[in-house]
């Protein structure tokens, strides 16, 4: 602020109105507008990044358990296959209920897993809107 006190002269007491600013004043500035905004970015994308990771997550479990749920259901139907070749009885017939119920359960686990994985879910949102923002207040104050 020194520099602003050796440019008022004469009037001192008076302050100069924001448009007489110097050029070396509105470019410090910016800078310090520019990093400010650079860190609030920065600190926007750790926690959405973090918020995505956690979702990552929970589609990857998911899919985990799910595949493992679906792998026992197609045992369960190799093993009614089986029973029912060997003995055409009712027991098959209950593993094969079993096999089916347990893929099915494993099918729901692997969607549900690969909606949590879909690219439209993982999407960072938020910074992309704000850096939009910030694109275009720059481009405003530029013109």
């Amino acid at each position: 602020m020194a520099s602003d006190e050796g440019e008022r002269g004469a009037e001192g007491a008076t302050a100069r109105p924001k448009f007489d600013r110097s050029v070396t004043r509105l470019l410090a500035d910016l800078a310090d507008q520019i990093s400010s905004l650079f860190r609030q970015e920065v600190a926007l994308f750790k926690a959405e990044l973090m918020e995505k990771l956690g979702l990552i997550g929970q589609g990857i479990g998911a899919i985990a358990i799910g595949a493992l749920i679906a792998f026992s259901g197609w045992l369960a139907l190799v093993a009614a296959a089986a029973l029912g070749l060997a003995i055409v009885v009712a027991p098959w017939l209950a593993a094969l209920i079993v096999g089916l119920a347990v893929l099915g359960l494993g099918a729901g686990l692997l969607y549900f897993g690969k909606r949590r994985l879909d690219a439209e879910t993982l999407a960072m949102r938020r910074t992309l809107s704000s850096l939009r923002r910030d694109q275009a207040s720059v481009r405003e104050r530029a013109l």
